[in-house]
């Protein structure tokens, strides 16, 4: 099956061709200053599910995600918190780490802090210079010649800032030679961190530490460069530029891929506008992450998802939904197949279907939004039409597809009842056969006590989990 991407660089979707034997994806990770926010839950949920579909389709993955842990802003909320600025860091990097693993975004291999790789920075920034793309200004820095490379704006289409660029990064400087050079190496300022250089003691610019981090891990070329789509513009451009530059190898990069903004009731969230939302606050008033992680997944990647809470409600009752029809699998007296005879309309051979077109529209440029419409219709002309027909392992290799593409853990959500509570199904349905009407409400109100539904169908009882 072809996977196909949309390329950030030639506008265009197109067939995903790796350049060597093992996919090497690049994301930009995040600077840890502050908790993260749901614009990054949208980003890094989406690029999971890049990586797991990459890896659905046999292909081998090394997910690299860098950690900007020496910034402008850490420094200076290091200072209104007086704390070392190290200490800082390592906070929001390990509570990053948190919120990642509490939405199931387990995909990346290695996650690598830019002060790890100083020698590296140092290195490229000797290079640039050595080639005539760098020069310094006294007491400011080291900054890139935007003029020595004709080809600066070839991904984003544009050499100007536009409103929902990254302008926080675009480094001021009377000095500079070009409107729009940008920093290599900042030097030492007081009271500030810095390291030993050749070209003077200080630290690295914003730019340079992805381009040594990947040519650390990957060479000067790799498959897979992502990141939010406000970063094209100047990062990505910088990156490109400074790294064809010193490595003379085009292209840097195969394949750029983008994410789409996160907007809150239509508007870019921000914390002037009163928007802004961390993931911490949203998970501490009890929402599910797997309800975010769905709620984001129902957007195409490449367009922007409006958050509301409303809508998030919408995303946590389509995964209640699936949940209860996940447990279909743990149903008692034979109301689900594990053998190859008797089944309705040859229920193995609809999921084998179904999982091959999941992935399908996983593989047309991530089309997150088509699979879920798949896995609606699956569950309700597959699963609802008889449970008792369908063909209990073809169904869990169903859920755990979808649980290895998507990340949405419908299996471990959905265990199994203790026998105590099997045992009071078996009592209901034995007081059902025998018209013993109020034994059977009494068992149901037994295991609702219990956090467990029952529904009486024509194909027999079904039991779910009660949500709240």
């Amino acid at each position: 099956m072809t996977v196909r991407l949309h390329n950030t660089m030639t506008r265009t979707v197109e067939e995903f061709q790796p350049i060597g034997g093992i996919v090497k994806l690049f994301v930009c990770g995040p600077t840890v200053y502050d908790f993260s926010h749901l614009g990054h839950a949208k980003t890094y949920v989406q690029f999971d599910v890049l990586a797991r579909m990459l890896r659905a389709h046999n292909y081998e993955v090394t997910y690299l995600q860098n950690i900007t842990n020496i910034d402008d802003k850490i420094l200076v909320r290091a200072a209104e918190r007086d704390m070392d600025w190290m200490g800082l860091a390592d906070q929001f990097y390990d509570e990053y780490l948190t919120d990642m693993t509490v939405l199931n975004n387990t995909s990346v291999d290695r996650y690598a802090k830019a002060t790890d790789y100083i020698d590296d920075i140092v290195r490229q920034v000797t290079v640039l210079f050595d080639k005539g793309h760098a020069y310094e200004i006294p007491g400011d820095g080291i900054y890139f010649e935007i003029a020595t490379f004709p080809e600066y704006g070839k991904l984003s289409g544009r050499h100007d800032v536009e409103q929902n660029d990254a302008q926080s990064r675009i480094d001021d400087s009377p000095d500079k030679r070009g409107w729009n050079d940008f920093c290599l190496w900042k030097f030492s300022r007081a009271g500030e961190p810095s390291w030993d250089a050749p070209f003077g003691s200080g630290r690295p610019g914003w730019h340079i530490e992805d381009t040594a981090i990947t040519e650390h891990h990957f060479g000067p070329q790799y498959d897979i460069h992502g990141g939010a789509i406000d970063l094209i513009f100047p990062h990505h451009e910088a990156e490109l530029t400074q790294m064809e530059s010193a490595s003379g190898k085009v292209p840097f990069v195969k394949h750029w891929v983008h994410s789409g903004f996160l907007t809150v009731d239509g508007e870019k969230m921000s914390k002037s506008l009163g928007n802004f939302s961390t993931i911490r606050e949203i998970l501490d008033n009890g929402t599910d992450p797997m309800a975010i992680r769905l709620y984001m997944l129902q957007s195409h990647y490449r367009s922007p998802v409006n958050f509301t809470l409303e809508n998030l409600g919408a995303a946590k009752n389509r995964l209640d939904n699936w949940r209860s029809l996940a447990v279909l699998r743990h149903q008692l007296h034979d109301t689900i197949r594990a053998d190859s005879h008797g089944y309705l309309d040859d229920s193995e051979a609809s999921f084998a279907a179904a999982h091959q077109t999941l992935l399908g529209a996983l593989a047309d440029d991530l089309n997150t939004p088509e699979a879920l419409k798949l896995i609606d219709e699956t569950f309700s002309g597959i699963v609802l039409t008889d449970p008792r027909q369908l063909h209990q392992p073809s169904f869990v290799t169903y859920l755990e597809l979808i649980d290895d593409v998507l990340g949405l853990q419908l299996l471990k959500s959905t265990p199994d009842i203790d026998d105590e509570s099997k045992q009071l199904l078996i009592e209901r349905n034995r007081a059902r056969d025998e018209q013993q009407w109020d034994r059977s409400d009494e068992l149901r109100k037994d295991l609702e006590a219990r956090n467990i539904a029952v529904r009486d169908s024509i194909h027999g009882t079904i039991w779910s989990y009660i949500t709240s």
